[in-house]
């Protein structure tokens, strides 16, 4: 419910669902990667959100009717579990729960390489030197897609980030046989995945 007149924001809207609908709806991907400050290569664009939610979970009328400021692009996945790596955030007398930066990372690899490419997958990667082993350690032993969990550990290792090292390889379920990610790319046999040529011959930016 708003007062008339009242010029509605989508984060005020997204409270509304997590705190009074119970929902899982938050503010993912590189949108949240962009809120946080994590990325040196990307802006918060308001002119595009990225929304993520559990599979069960469809957005309201209300919210899927309003016109937002913003296009809303809304993925509903449950490749993770609703409460892994989320963090607060602070919007003027409320705070909001969208996706740590581990989480926002996994989301963005989620939607690769059909709606967000790689490159710029490993970009936003490239920033996230100082991500903590144990959230990252947690986050890929409970992470469901293989996809995912082998494209996150390839581009860390890529952009050479040191807390690499501290991730136990063993606990992380990263399946069995081959993914092709790309018809006409090349093949990672450690990770036995095929990547764009473009992305293993992308430098750091750092």
């Amino acid at each position: 419910m708003k007062r008339k007149g009242d010029d509605v924001e989508i984060e005020g809207a997204l409270f509304a669902l997590q705190r009074q609908l119970n929902m899982s709806v938050h503010i993912g991907g590189k949108s949240a990667l962009a809120m946080l400050g994590k990325s040196h290569y990307v802006e918060f664009d308001k002119k595009e959100i990225t929304l993520f939610g559990q599979a069960n979970e469809k957005l309201p009328k209300w919210f899927s009717d309003y016109r937002w400021k913003s296009e809303v692009q809304y993925h509903a996945s449950n490749f993770l579990l609703p409460d892994v790596n989320m963090v607060k955030f602070e919007v003027g007398n409320f705070f909001i729960l969208i996706s740590g930066p581990t989480r926002a990372l996994m989301e963005c690899l989620y939607l690769a390489p059909k709606d967000q490419s790689l490159e710029e997958c490993y970009e936003l990667m490239d920033g996230l030197n100082n991500l903590s082993p144990a959230t990252v350690q947690a986050a890929l032993e409970q992470c469901n897609s293989v996809k995912v969990k082998r494209l996150f550990l390839f581009l860390a290792e890529k952009a050479g980030h040191s807390w690499i090292k501290y991730i136990n390889f063993n606990k992380i379920d990263l399946g069995k046989g081959k993914r092709s990610l790309v018809s006409d790319g090349v093949y990672v046999p450690k990770y036995e995945i095929t990547v764009p040529k473009e992305l293993v011959n992308h430098e750091s930016a750092i």
